[in-house]
């Protein structure tokens, strides 16, 4: 019998295989994309513009009014229909109360002054640079009815799982014809291995398989190579030194840090998107050592009117919906905040039944270290980003600087003191560059690398 080496035949026919592979999938992947649904306002016959509405409700009314519920004033959904048919009233008297409500309050109206003694004698604030045209839109939009809240998204795989319509097929059917696909392969892979032995051994060919010649195996080779051995030990005694020192070097550094809060509060959002300046909310940092941890009342002197999240106006990204920060996430946290701080949403009054809400501390430097915020922050105008990093792009705060004493020694040296318009270091300036002939002032020229002035 003829013998023939074993050089794996399955190459061709593997090749053969996935070309007819490809050309079975290709019809089902090239889809169409989807074309984008846009967004259309039905305008009824000589009514407002309701998208121009949308837009003038949210510059003008928002603040104080919501469609669906009541804020600081009364809910405007249906205001037009609901007075016309409750207190007989028509556009004419809405006209004149949203261009002038004190004015109509004083002119002795009767729904005027039910109003302004329901909502504690204040009141609304006049539009008198709003047209009729303008209260028309905005009526039409409170009109509208609201567009269906879209169901909460787990994540980016569900969010991209969309059809391409009736012709198209959806990446489920897609998914599962490649995996029945595969599965042919691998049946038809080991039905022709079967074949092919059947023919050889029908024809008297024996297929001789590969053997490695006898060799002496590495580790005996290696053992038996001391000078080998030596270098290896040393190499790995270092090794190990220097990943070790490493490994000590980061105990107590926290860098990274980003322990998930109890309330979540989207830096990005607020000090990104809404550009909030940080010493708004974390006022004692201009005046005092600690930067401080807002108090909640801050946070209700905007969310009082704040109640759910709408989203960016560009849409949340595919990385927030994998991560599950969907407009219901973030309004549901605005109503963790008002059951801590015991807010009531109907009555827009406090209930008294507060809770603290226990924030996880990032940032926290050893007791035996000394940092004051408002030397840096209002004597030194030292930016927050400086040490936080860019806050207005992170969603969840972390630890962005070592923080260790290596750090601040190299910031005092290298960072140039602001000494233009700075009573503060004006007189010292002057007088180094006198002695010293000092043209840029770094914190290490003023001492700032002084043991005793950071631990003491």
């Amino acid at each position: 019998m003829k013998k023939v080496p074993n050089r794996n035949q399955f190459s061709k026919i593997l090749g053969l295989s996935l070309i007819a592979f490809l050309l079975f999938v290709s019809p089902l992947t090239a889809q169409d994309e989807p074309a984008a649904e846009a967004a259309t306002t039905e305008v009824a016959a000589g009514a407002g513009d309701a998208k121009n509405g949308k837009a003038l409700f949210n510059q003008n009314c928002a603040a104080c009014h919501a469609l669906n519920r009541k804020m600081t004033g009364p809910a405007l959904e249906n205001v037009e229909s609901r007075l016309s048919e409750d207190e007989g009233l028509g556009k004419e008297w809405l006209y004149a109360w949203i261009k002038n409500s004190p004015g109509v309050i004083k002119s002795g109206d009767a729904y005027a002054n039910k109003i302004y003694a329901e909502y504690n004698q204040a009141a609304m604030t006049a539009f008198p640079t709003l047209s009729d045209s303008d209260i028309d839109d905005i009526l039409a939009y409170t009109a509208a009815a609201p567009a269906a809240a879209p169901a909460p998204v787990a994540g980016a795989a569900q969010a991209n799982a969309t059809t391409t319509g009736s012709a198209g097929v959806s990446n489920e059917i897609i998914l599962g014809a490649l995996v029945l696909v595969f599965g042919l392969l691998v049946v038809m892979l080991l039905l022709v291995n079967k074949t092919l032995q059947r023919i050889a051994q029908a024809n008297g060919i024996v297929i001789e398989k590969d053997s490695a010649s006898k060799r002496t195996p590495i580790w005996k080779a290696f053992a038996q190579n001391q000078f080998l051995v030596l270098v290896t030990a040393i190499v790995l005694l270092l090794g190990s030194a220097y990943f070790a020192y490493g490994w000590m070097m980061q105990v107590g550094v926290d860098q990274g840090y980003a322990p998930i809060q109890p309330i979540h509060y989207s830096h990005k959002i607020h000090a990104g998107d809404n550009k909030i300046e940080c010493k708004y909310c974390h006022s004692s940092a201009r005046v005092s050592k600690h930067s401080g941890i807002p108090s909640l009342n801050v946070c209700m002197n905007c969310h009082k009117s704040v109640y759910e999240y709408t989203g960016n106006p560009e849409g949340p990204s595919q990385e927030d919906l994998a991560n599950g920060y969907t407009n219901e996430f973030y309004t549901g946290e605005i109503k963790k905040l008002y059951k801590a701080v015991g807010w009531d949403e109907e009555t827009q009054n406090y209930t008294g039944d507060s809770q603290p809400v226990e924030w996880v501390r990032i940032h926290n430097l050893p007791d035996f270290a000394y940092f004051n915020h408002s030397q840096h922050v209002s004597v030194a105008g030292v930016e927050c980003q400086t040490c936080h990093g860019p806050v207005e792009e992170m969603e969840i705060m972390y630890q962005y600087s070592p923080l260790t004493m290596g750090w601040c020694i190299d910031c005092h040296r290298e960072t140039n003191v602001k000494v233009e318009g700075n009573e503060y270091y004006e007189k010292i300036h002057a007088e180094l560059s006198k002695k010293y002939g000092v043209e840029n002032l770094t914190a290490a020229q003023l001492g700032g690398l002084e043991c005793g002035k950071c631990h003491y």
